[in-house]
């Protein structure tokens, strides 16, 4: 049977739009992601495309702390610009606070102590309409940390809306979950308020629910906020404090002052100062008001008996553009003492080693809380037993600036487009400062423990997918070994100049993982797929092994790679006359083809005794093929 010309016409040019992304991409393309590039958000090549946008928010928000009942009310308005092309007929808010919301799935058993009833959002208005609570047409809907109000009156493209809420809640002082009460008068309060979740051009709303595990994601908003607390209450917080002299002592405030221009760490609030009396203004109840712009959340932290550290940076030789750095800690946390220089330390390498782009924000707080965890301008760090810790724990969290607040991460999909990062970027900043540590190796013997096993699953499994160590596995480990071999493969020059591509390109908006695949491959001036797919999109592991036998013109090596991943390979020669020489080889055939080993000839000065592959931060599932010894 004949195809009439025009249906075959119809054919051929669906059986080419269908081959586009195959030719120009040898990575996998998922179907939500070619729609945004055909939409021309997304582009083949990295960058954004011509039509791509994003919404934000404004946020004004009165808040008040009652430390004996661990009470926090509040009230804000939100204005929410939508700046995509679609026609928005609801609005999405997450409620991360009902984490602790009885019946709410989590991914870690909590105290049945601080099992809430759920956030209870009261007086909400949208466009000054009221939202009703009774089943009725405009009424809410939960599910999870997700609150839904479906709209009356739609918000059309380039249009905004406010919202308006009331709310209350308890803080938890069990199962402290990022944030807590962690004494009777010492709080760290994140995932607080009434958030709109993202809408973006990938997948609309934003409606991955908060089980405890994966973090979040946000967009970029401004933030006017007040926060009421008792009299001798610090106040540590995201954005800049707008009225220090007001809630502040005089004495206080004058070392505060100085500490904000200091190229040393002033004592801003030693323990003497709270035996001598206020550390704040004399009033029974302090208003201390902050501002943030453009950034993705807003945390904070307060004490009545915490000790305070300060100093300023210059983090932009060009411009002379400071960062304040401090430290609020307990003063039985003797690691803490030196943390506030820690930190500075580390913010100078950010700003002028790796990644090389002065540090983003105006002030960076490292808080004296428990665990681990980044906040736009603030980290909530435990106590660490040494110097070690304390340099790993500081500079891993500062380093989150970057990755996710820098460049908007979607923390939910894509763990390992922060974590990765924020594991690799600090490695040469920990090795200087923290004598005998080696986060190199740390890492590749914590990957090595788990590579290869079924749990160990591609990174680009969507985070929330993932569970205990797989997910530990996926997001920290195999990305941080990726970007580190990645550096050293490429070399550090054109390393940075693709990172720093990629970050002008995408800082302030939502880059998704091709958005990186993409900029590098275009920036190096080759196709770095056959490294990507291995490392985040297979289950490759790494197993390199070493045969080698003598001949006559010295020894002949192979080297294969069993596992399939991308490996540096580093060959250590021990000769009888007792010397030694280590071969690094980075730019042999195996990057390229991990099932084909690569073959050398050495011609050693006299006779080999032991050769030896690999070394401790290069990740090996099994090292009993890695020596070979000569009689």
């Amino acid at each position: 049977m004949k195809t009439k010309p025009t249906l075959f016409y119809l054919f051929v040019a669906l059986l080419l739009c269908n081959s586009t992304y195959a030719q120009k991409s040898s990575l996998n393309i998922p179907l939500n992601i070619q729609r945004a590039i055909d939409k021309d958000t997304r582009t083949l090549e990295g960058k954004p495309g011509p039509n791509y946008w994003q919404n934000k928010a404004e946020y004004k928000i009165k808040a008040e702390l009652e430390p004996k009942s661990r009470k926090l009310s509040g009230e804000e308005t939100i204005t929410y610009y939508n700046n995509s092309p679609d026609t928005l007929k609801q609005i999405v808010i997450k409620i991360l606070m009902d984490l602790y919301s009885k019946g709410n799935p989590r991914d870690c058993e909590i105290s049945p102590n601080v099992l809430i009833e759920g956030v209870q959002p009261k007086g909400i208005f949208v466009n000054s309409t009221e939202i009703k609570t009774d089943g009725s047409k405009n009424s809410l809907r939960r599910e999870g940390t997700n609150l839904f109000i479906s709209l009356e009156q739609p918000v059309l493209p380039k249009t905004k809306a406010e919202v308006k809420f009331n709310w209350n809640f308890f803080i938890p002082n069990e199962s402290q979950i990022r944030m807590g009460a962690y004494d009777s008068t010492t709080f760290f309060i994140a995932y607080w308020f009434p958030q709109v979740a993202v809408y973006d051009d990938i997948d609309g709303w934003d409606v991955i629910s908060y089980t405890g595990q994966t973090e979040t994601y946000n967009d970029f908003s401004n933030y006017d906020v007040e926060i009421t607390v008792p009299k001798n209450f610090l106040i540590w917080s995201t954005g800049i404090l707008l009225n220090p002299k007001e809630v502040l002592s005089t004495e206080v405030y004058e070392k505060y002052k100085k500490a904000y221009s200091s190229d040393t760490v002033v004592k801003i609030v030693e323990e003497k100062d709270y035996q001598k009396g206020l550390v704040t203004a004399d009033e029974e109840k302090l208003v201390y008001k902050f501002k943030a712009e453009n950034v993705m959340d807003f945390t904070f932290a307060t004490s009545d008996h915490y000790l305070w550290d300060g100093s300023s940076l210059i983090v932009d030789k060009i411009s002379g553009r400071r960062t304040f750095i401090d430290a609020a800690y307990n003063k039985s946390s003797k690691d803490f003492y030196t943390v506030a220089e820690v930190a500075r330390k580390a913010i100078e390498s950010f700003s002028t080693h790796i990644p090389g782009v002065p540090f983003p924000y105006p002030e960076m707080t490292v808080f004296n809380g428990v665990g681990g965890m980044e906040f736009p301008m603030m980290v909530n760090d435990s106590s660490a037993p040494d110097l070690q810790g304390t340099v790993h724990l500081t500079s891993h969290e500062i380093s989150h600036t970057y990755f996710p607040f820098y460049m908007g991460i979607n923390e939910r999909k894509y763990a390992w487009m922060d974590e990765g990062w924020a594991t690799m970027l600090p490695f040469d900043f920990q090795t200087a400062n923290a004598p005998g540590y080696d986060p190199r190796t740390r890492n590749a013997k914590s990957f090595s423990e788990f590579a290869g096993n079924e749990g160990d699953l591609q990174p680009m499994v969507l985070s929330y997918e993932l569970r205990g160590a797989s997910y530990r596995t996926a997001s920290y480990r195999r990305p941080g070994a990726a970007y580190e071999f990645l550096r050293q493969m490429l070399g550090d020059d054109l390393f940075k100049k693709c990172l720093h591509e990629y970050m002008n390109r995408w800082n302030g908006k939502h880059p998704i993982p091709y958005d990186f695949f993409f900029t590098f491959n275009e920036t190096a001036g080759q196709n770095l797929n056959w490294f990507f797919k291995p490392w985040f999109f297979e289950t490759k592991y790494p197993d390199l092994s070493l045969t080698a036998i003598h001949t006559k013109e010295g020894v002949s090596l192979s080297v294969s790679n069993k596992g399939g991943l991308p490996l540096p390979v580093k060959i250590k020669f021990y000769y009888e006359d007792g010397t030694s020489e280590i071969v690094y080889d980075k730019n042999a055939d195996w990057w390229r083809n991990g099932k084909v080993g690569i073959l050398t000839i050495i011609k050693p000065k006299t006779k080999v005794k032991k050769i030896e592959l690999g070394n401790s931060q290069i990740p090996d599932v099994n090292l009993n093929d890695n020596t070979v010894e000569f009689k």
